[in-house]
This record gives structure tokens, sequence and C-alpha cells, in this order.
């Protein structure tokens, strides 16, 4: 999928805002974003084959985390700009 692909579900952009502001596991997210497991599933795998989520396991819960910067531009005339990205990382 292509990054306008990605962030083209609404779905996906709730899951996205609710983990910009902290780490959540599977269940605690479903209800902040009000999906089914199935459904949430699904849209968390997009999200990490995206590479814009990465997950991680504490006991028996798996966490999601955003994990790269997302940037959307869309600019008037005379520029007339559309522009969905996901800048490369800089290696640490």
């Amino acid at each position: 999928m292509d990054s306008l692909e990605i962030l083209g579900s609404k779905a996906r952009l709730d899951i996205l805002r609710v983990l910009s502001r902290r780490d959540m596991y599977v269940s605690e997210l479903m209800e902040k974003v009000g999906m089914d497991g199935k459904t949430a599933t699904h849209h968390l795998d997009v999200l990490v084959d995206g590479g814009l989520l990465e997950s991680y396991t504490e006991g028996r819960r798996r966490y999601f985390s955003v994990v790269r910067e997302i940037q959307f531009e869309v600019s008037p005339s005379p520029n007339r700009r559309f522009v969905v990205q996901f800048p490369e990382q800089e290696e640490t």
C-alpha cells in the first residue's frame, strides 16, 4: 500500500491519533476507538506493515507504538501541493 492508501482510512487515522498520545495494548485501543478485535487487528497490521507502528509484548499484552513521523501537506494556489510522506528515520 502507498502512504495515501494507508492513511485513507478514518479507522487508521483514529488509531494513529490515539497512539500519538501513548502506547496502548490491543483491547485498550479497541475501546478507545470503538471497534471490534478483528477490525482493530486488521488496521493495526496495515499500519505495522506500512512501517508506522511497531508492537512489543509485556506479559500477555501486545502494545503498539507510533515509530515514524507522518507529514501531510495541502497548499492552495500558487504552490498547489498535496504531499503525504513518511520521512526516513535517522539511524541511531
